[in-house]
């Protein structure tokens, strides 16, 4: 690629940004992403640059007095991303949406473990979302029954900022007549930062005491609030947390904390920062123990510096993400989507902490194997929405194939409910099988149509291979 044809792609793109009146901290941010993909940067964090991070304090290990606790609880916003479509589960609207348990969407549930914790400890817990264009007039409408939900004076939302997607072959702004909205994608959620700025947020929560962040992505329904976590940072001076806990054969997505041997500091590996080749020690679960839970919480003025010292640009980590320009269609123009991920922030603030926390405090639905695990007989919620354990040993582990990757597909097959999986080991299915009514798993469960659909009857009873 020319010189000259990559800066007229950049010229372009900022163009394009203007007239869509993105902020210029976006623009910025996008223009130092461009020049590295010209520059060939790919993102990846090799395995021989870095070292497994031990010896994280653990949750429930914390000794914080319960006064310090409510007083720092007041003073903690919580902030869901909310930008998500859910593409790859065949969602076309808000992700959070989706019925997930009980006849509940994720907003549903959020706002009412949000509304519980304010009733429980006494405090206005603010609520807010970062929506995407594509998502904020869904998300604030399904949110309209849950009235006094904003606080003070406080908005429910923000938008974060909006890029063109790149041609992959000269990394021009993309052309799709048919919907040009497609020409446009959110830059990934380390975007929080410079969102939060931008929209003035960040010092109105200043402004009126907060001092503690709470960030999580809103499809992980175990992220609720704990008030241990920022009395613990005002206690001992910690500007920045990320949760973690043990890894399970269900992540297969995601990422982990490192320690960088260059100069010691975390950092996140996600998923598609693993070089080629290296797949095999980003899964290794005995190397690797830690799963990034992407739960966060930072401290609002140590935020703030760091945007001021870096012009409200923190420099994260690029995330090269191709994708074709209608995720819907395989054949459309391939293109690159310049993204950062939110918890990369980890190596930005001098004394960031990771903390060992439960697997109740990771509950995502990123897949249909996730969404049966949620709307399976392991799982119910309690009083306060919380998504609670029933059983007591791991997790069965769950693999769907391609026929229920997508939602409608999923329900079609599961017209009755999912079965009981509490029994269960693992619960595979290969081929399109539609499960009745109450039917039961024992064990290692493997169900299989070779010859064509296949219906479980109802009550079936399933043991071993089916």
């Amino acid at each position: 690629m020319s010189e000259g044809l990559a800066s007229d792609g950049l010229r372009r793109s900022i163009e394009r940004m203007r007239e869509r009146d993105v902020d210029e901290r976006a623009i910025a941010a996008f223009t130092r992403f461009y020049g590295l993909l010209e520059q060939d940067a790919t993102g990846y964090i090799h395995e021989d640059s870095i070292e497994p991070v031990t010896d994280v304090p653990a949750l429930d290990d914390l000794d914080v007095d319960e006064t310090r606790a409510r007083a720092a609880l007041g003073r903690t916003v919580v902030l869901k991303l909310n930008g998500g479509l859910g593409t790859s589960m065949g969602i076309s609207g808000p992700k959070t949406a989706l019925p997930v348990r009980d006849g509940l969407t994720f907003l549903d549930i959020i706002a009412r473990q949000v509304l519980a914790v304010r009733e429980e400890k006494g405090v206005d817990l603010p609520l807010v979302f970062m929506d995407s264009f594509r998502t904020r007039e869904e998300t604030l409408r399904l949110l309209e029954p849950y009235d006094g939900l904003a606080v003070d004076g406080l908005p429910l939302d923000f938008l974060q900022s909006a890029e063109p997607k790149l041609r992959a072959d000269d990394l021009s702004p993309v052309s799709w007549p048919e919907d040009p909205e497609l020409e446009w994608c959110p830059p990934g959620h380390g975007d929080v930062y410079i969102a939060l700025q931008s929209s003035g947020l960040l010092e109105a929560l200043r402004e009126k005491g907060f001092r503690h962040l709470f960030l999580s992505n809103a499809d992980n329904l175990g992220a609720t609030v704990d008030a241990r976590i920022p009395a613990w940072m005002e206690r001992d001076g910690i500007p920045y947390v990320a949760e973690v806990c043990e890894r399970t054969r269900n992540d297969r997505k995601g990422g982990h904390l490192a320690r960088r041997r260059s100069d010691g500091r975390l950092v996140l590996r996600d998923s598609a920062q693993v070089a080629p080749g290296e797949e095999t020690y980003f899964a290794d679960n005995t190397r690797h123990e830690l799963f990034h839970v992407n739960n966060l919480w930072i401290d609002l003025d140590a935020l703030a510096d760091r945007l001021a010292e870096r012009d409200g640009v923190l420099e994260l980590p690029i995330i090269v993400n191709r994708k074709t320009v209608d995720p819907t269609r395989k054949d459309s123009t391939p293109v690159i989507q310049i993204e950062s991920a939110m918890g990369t922030a980890v190596e930005v603030f001098d004394g960031s902490r990771a903390l060992l926390v439960p697997r109740d405090r990771f509950r995502p639905v990123k897949t249909t194997n996730e969404l049966l695990l949620v709307r399976s007989d392991i799982y119910d919620l309690d009083e306060a929405s919380r998504v609670v354990s029933l059983i007591d040993h791991d997790e069965p582990f769950i693999d769907l194939s391609s026929e229920y990757k997508f939602v409608a597909g999923f329900d079609a097959r599961f017209p009755r409910g999912v079965p009981s999986i509490r029994e269960a080991s693992s619960f595979a299915v290969d081929g399109d099988v539609t499960f009745g009514r109450d039917v039961t798993c024992v064990g290692d469960v493997r169900v299989s149509a070779p010859d064509g659909p296949r219906v479980i009857e109802d009550g079936a009873r399933l043991e071993g291979d089916g």
